[in-house]
């Protein structure tokens, strides 16, 4: 049997501050923690039918809030931002150029898996590896070599990768 809509808005109104540290905590920003609250009470408003009298209120508020964190964090992984490691850290944003016909993109792409295949199997591997999402002490144990190794060959066949796609 659902709360009524009194009882549950009370019980969200006495239970919401809680969740501002949390917030905080997840985000490291004043304004995206008080997004994250905002966006946390309005789903648990929206889902107000699968909250069960007796359940804990803050565990259920803290999921939701931790799981919305999660998949807003997952989606802007999947944008193509680019970190610039120049002394400056500008943020550049890999979809600002637009490509004015879909095939020469796919032939960039082309290009880019053909100069990957290209590399000399000893940095083939880590940075194959290394973009598939393996982090520097995963790909060392792998291919069971030290970890600056690693870091080296990635490194190297990144600029190996940059002088190749420079001549297109």
């Amino acid at each position: 049997m659902p709360m009524p809509t009194i009882d549950f808005n009370e019980l969200l109104l006495n239970n919401t501050e809680f969740l501002r540290p949390f917030a905080f905590t997840l985000t490291r920003d004043t304004e995206d923690a008080k997004d994250l609250l905002q966006e946390t009470l309005c789903k648990a408003l929206a889902n107000r039918d699968k909250y069960s009298i007796g359940t804990n209120v803050k565990a259920w508020l803290y999921t939701i809030m931790r799981n919305i964190f999660i998949n807003n964090y997952r989606r802007k992984a999947k944008q193509n931002t680019l970190f610039d490691s120049t002394p400056n850290d500008f943020l550049l944003d890999h979809n600002q150029g637009t490509v004015a016909n879909e095939a020469i993109a796919i032939l960039n792409a082309q290009e880019v898996k053909t100069a990957i295949y290209e590399l000399p199997d000893i940095f083939r591997t880590p940075f194959l590896l290394y973009f598939d999402g393996y982090k520097y002490h995963e790909i060392a144990t792998i291919v069971k070599e030290p970890l600056g190794t690693i870091k080296s060959r990635i490194h190297f066949a990144r600029k190996l990768l940059k002088a190749q796609i420079e001549r297109y």
